[in-house]
């Protein structure tokens, strides 16, 4: 019975730490991601050597802390409700990032829009790590909705997804092996090998969740005025063709739902890459940027729903095996 709870103080949790996110967008302060990062580039300082066992240390003792934390903190409020929903509903609104994710879409839109190419250059960071400077308005409109659709996955569904199959320790863990992933699994000379471990984790965590965001992507399609068969269709064509195992099954369904094409070639500092097109539309523009916006927020409240019914489902299939 303190399962059952607790799974479904759970659900009630991801719905409230969603509706925290949709309000007021990221934690302005005391982010608990910022000190996340703040622990993990602490023990890079400690850990760090140029191989790959040194970077399994890293990553292992990394994830593992505050996954512990996690899992003593949802055994101790097992039989507590309303302390599981509050825990639930904190790490949920801390994982999430789908409200700010979609406002910097918009403002990105809003400066296409209006001709404003500075403006709208000084606006990428805010959404990728590629170099602007460069950039015409089709190029920063392609690199938006290819964040988008990225995003949507990494910073939405899949933190919703783990919350549905292990509650507390497993939205924690995933944003944590996500947060390294962002802190040493890029390439370069210093993280080539350190930061192979955090780069393969963070890959084997988005398996599921990036092909969940491409078949809600497409089942959300009609509310962009785009074809769930399009979507569905150039998914299944080109969700292989990207060089990771998972951003490409987001990218190709958000290009097949907006109607429009993506990759190309993306300039990373010193590092260029050239990505496969995605997709059989024309470039995206600023109403494309704009449409991708909705897009994602579809896809987030499709996942909220998803992941607190799952919760729910398995408390109801506990009961019956009571």
């Amino acid at each position: 019975m303190k399962f059952l709870a607790g799974t479904r103080a759970d659900a009630i949790g991801i719905v409230l730490g969603a509706v925290l996110d949709a309000v007021f967008g990221d934690p302005r302060r005391w982010h608990p991601v910022a000190g996340f990062g703040r622990f993990a580039g602490a023990l890079e300082d400690r850990l760090y050597a140029d191989d790959r066992r040194a970077g399994a240390r890293f990553a292992a003792v990394a994830v593992g802390a505050p996954v512990a934390a996690a899992v003593v903190g949802a055994r101790l409020t097992r039989d507590r409700p309303i302390a599981r929903t509050a825990l639930m509903a904190a790490a949920t609104w801390s994982a999430l990032g789908g409200t700010s994710l979609a406002r910097e879409g918009r403002v990105m839109a809003e400066r296409l829009a209006a001709g404003d190419l500075p403006a709208a250059r000084k606006q990428l960071p805010n959404l990728c790590g590629r170099a602007p400077d460069t950039l015409d308005a089709p190029e920063l409109a392609r690199a938006t909705v290819e964040s988008l659709a990225e995003n949507t996955s990494d910073a939405v569904v899949a933190p919703l997804f783990w919350a549905a199959v292990a509650g507390v320790p497993g939205i924690v863990g995933y944003r944590a092996i996500n947060t390294l992933d962002a802190m040493v699994g890029h390439r370069s000379a210093r993280y080539a090998r350190f930061g192979t471990a955090s780069a393969r984790l963070d890959d084997a965590a988005n398996l599921a969740p990036s092909r969940l965001t491409a078949a809600l992507t497409v089942a959300a399609a009609p509310i962009v005025g785009g074809s769930p068969s399009r979507a569905l269709r150039t998914w299944l064509r080109d969700g292989s063709h990207h060089p990771s195992p998972n951003s490409g099954q987001c990218e190709s369904a958000a290009a097949g739902a907006l109607g429009v094409r993506l990759g190309g070639r993306n300039v990373y500092g010193s590092r260029v890459e050239e990505r496969p097109h995605l997709g059989d539309g024309s470039p995206p523009t600023a109403a494309d940027v704009r449409r991708a916006a909705t897009l994602a927020v579809a896809v987030g409240t499709a996942a909220v729903a998803l992941a607190a019914a799952t919760r729910l489902t398995l408390a109801r299939r506990r009961r019956r095996k009571a």
